[in-house]
């Protein structure tokens, strides 16, 4: 997966190459999956979620920067990959899934595996877990067609936030960088995933 996917789409941080050589992904996706857990797409997870497929959710490591001593929220992260291959890298990892049951499973694959820097909670995910921020880094494992004001607030001043914002048929990852309490975006790659609970653009209604 690394050396077929990973590199080969310019990825070549030795934080991120490492972490995910040595995160197992099949521990982490649905039973039914795991023959399929190194492909090169998005991997369903059930109703409408799904695991990033490896060179989208890589590259968009790639343009966080993320550093050994960030807490990093992790919305979405699903049965824990994500969250698993983030706290190889960083200091603390908190987890944020709104399925009770991906989030004990998720929970009980990270303890496991060893993975003793990192947590999942439970919780919408349009909202954040403020408690325990503000974050150095946010990212977020889906699309999203606005991003919801919680996260600005959640998000440290020089912090960074990395998603994937729907666009029609199309998806443009971007990451941000908060400074004098507002995110500036930059456009990095294009990629697709379904839109997450809580991130679609309000219906306008016209008379």
């Amino acid at each position: 997966m690394v050396d077929t996917q990973v590199r080969p789409s310019d990825v070549t941080k030795f934080p991120i190459i490492d972490a995910m050589l040595n995160v197992p992904r099949e521990l982490y996706v649905p039973q039914g999956q795991r023959e399929a857990a190194y492909v090169g797409d998005n991997i369903p997870l059930g109703g409408d979620r799904v695991l990033l497929e490896p060179r989208t959710f890589a590259k968009l490591l790639d343009g966080l920067e993320i550093r050994p001593g960030d807490v990093i929220l992790d919305v979405g992260c699903g049965l824990g990959y994500s969250t698993a291959v983030l706290a190889r890298m960083a200091e603390f990892v908190v987890g944020l899934e709104d399925d009770p049951e991906r989030a004990q499973e998720a929970q009980a694959t990270l303890s496991a595996n060893g993975v003793d820097n990192a947590a999942v909670l439970e919780g919408p995910l349009a909202e954040g877990a403020e408690k325990n921020g503000p974050y150095d880094v946010i990212v977020i494992e889906g699309a999203v067609e606005t991003l919801p004001e919680a996260f600005v607030a959640q998000l440290n001043d020089g912090g960074r936030i990395g998603c994937l914002f729907s666009e029609g048929t199309l998806g443009v990852a971007r990451v941000g960088v908060k400074a004098d309490g507002r995110i500036s975006w930059r456009s990095s790659f294009n990629a697709a995933a379904p839109v997450l609970t809580g991130f679609e653009r309000p219906e306008v209604f016209a008379l």
